[in-house]
This record gives C-alpha cells, structure tokens and sequence, in this order.
C-alpha cells in the first residue's frame, strides 16, 4: 500500500500494482479499495490496476471538518494520486458512489480518461425534489453513524468486505453529508457529452440501480450494458467471474493493448 499526503494533512492510502494500461477503480459509500481485490487479482497480469480508499473512508484519513468532503475534493483526489503516480490517462472506473465520482471526474477531466466504467450508479438526479429525499437518505446513515459508531456499516457485501479497514465513524458521517449527498444535476446533464468507450455494469437484483442504469445507456453515446445475473449491489463481488469477463473484455477492446490483444 501507498500513501499520498494532500492539503490539510490528508492522506490518502492506495494500491498499485500489474502493469499495462492503467485502470483507476473507486470504491462504494462506506466500502474501501479493498472491495476491487477479484478483479486485480483477475486483471493485474495485463493491466495496471490503481485502487484507493476515499477521504473518511478506510486507512484514509478521516478530517475533523466537515467542510473538508466534497465531490469536488474527491476528483482532486483521484487526479492527484495519477500525477503522483505518472499517469497522464487511464480507464476511470467506480462502483455506487464511485461511479458516481468517476462521471464527475470526466466532467472535469475528460483529456484523462480513455474510457469509463460505472458499476451499479446511478448519476444523481434533475429534480430538486429527488435531490431532497436522496439527502434525507443520506443524513439519517449520517446520524446512525454518529449514534453507533461503526455498528452502523450496513450489511451488503462491499461494506463488510471494508468493516475491519475502516477507523473513523464520524468521517463516514461527514462523508454522508459532504460525497454521498446530492447538490445540483451537474452529472446527469452532462450524460450526452460523453465522448469515450463507456460500460455500464449492474446486477440484475439491484433492483434500485436498474432503471438509472438503463437510463445512463439511453444518455451516454455508445455505451453499453453489461447486466450480471443472480447480482445484488456489489456486482463484482457477488459474480466476480462473469462481472471480470465482461470487464476484461470491454478493457481488451478500449486499450488496443498489445498484450491485452495477444
């Protein structure tokens, strides 16, 4: 494991390894890095597989202040750890929240990505209105944070794969407030300007992320649907073998690698 100091002490904890095209994978609300071990394990022969855990979230610093969780702060992170690591382009890719981050970061930096792949997302929302609930979603796991420390992890299968890695309740409090929030419709509006390869990829038993996945596909220009059978939430985990093939072969095609070829 690696670590990478940012403004006001943070320090960010990620993992490096393979070799190949660089894939940048980011982990779910209140998972870690450690949520991507089958696919590194699948594809570090052939790629460079970057995964990390967020600010407030596993070996990753946790800040006092809440003013210190953003999305806007969490792409700045994602940047810096591929300058620290040399990497001038890759294929950016996330689960949950960290789909969600990956849109956001090509918003902000579509030079950077050679492709995107979101898992089990949805790109927040148009309507005020739906905004508000999502909020009021996310401050009640705020609150239950803040009451019962880390008793609070829910029990679907990325979170538990994280439970031991994780330090701070109060950062997965700020960070509910601050990253799994939603403040405006900056993402959602900015689906139709994709211009790289994109996978969309859910279980087709996460029953909440079905419509807005279809939705990203109907939006973002030639992207494709990758639908995993007898999968909850956490798609990677619950069928790592399918899930990996239909990633590798959505990497094999986008990087035109060599080895991926051969």
């Amino acid at each position: 494991m690696s670590r990478l100091r940012r403004p006001n002490g943070i320090e960010l904890d990620f993992e490096d390894s393979g070799d190949g095209p660089a894939v940048f994978l980011t982990h779910g609300y209140s998972a870690t890095g450690e949520m991507w071990r089958p696919q590194r394990t699948s594809l570090d022969d052939r790629y460079r597989i970057v995964t990390w855990d967020m600010r407030g979230h596993g070996r990753s610093t946790s800040p006092d202040d809440p003013s210190l969780y953003s999305h806007a702060l969490c792409v700045g992170d994602m940047a810096a750890i591929l300058d620290d690591l040399e990497i001038e382009r890759a294929v950016i890719g996330g689960l949950s929240l960290g789909g969600f981050l990956s849109l956001d970061f090509y918003r902000q930096h579509p030079e950077r990505v050679t492709a995107l792949v979101i898992c089990d997302t949805g790109p927040g929302y148009k309507s005020p209105e739906a905004r508000a609930q999502w909020n009021q979603s996310a401050q009640r796991r705020a609150s239950d944070f803040e009451e019962r420390g880390l008793a609070a992890l829910t029990r679907s299968r990325e979170v538990q794969e994280a439970a031991s890695r994780h330090r701070s309740a109060q950062g997965l409090a700020h960070a509910a407030r601050g990253m799994l929030a939603q403040f405006d419709d900056a993402v959602i509006l900015s689906l139709p300007a994709i211009a790289v390869p994109s996978l969309v990829v859910v279980g087709d038993r996460d029953q909440p992320f079905l419509a807005p996945s279809t939705y990203m596909v109907a939006k973002i220009p030639g992207a494709r649907l990758a639908m995993i059978p007898d999968a909850g939430h956490a798609s990677n985990l619950d069928q790592p073998e399918i899930f990996n093939a239909h990633l590798g072969g959505f990497l094999d095609q986008v990087t035109g690698s060599p080895r991926a070829a051969g």
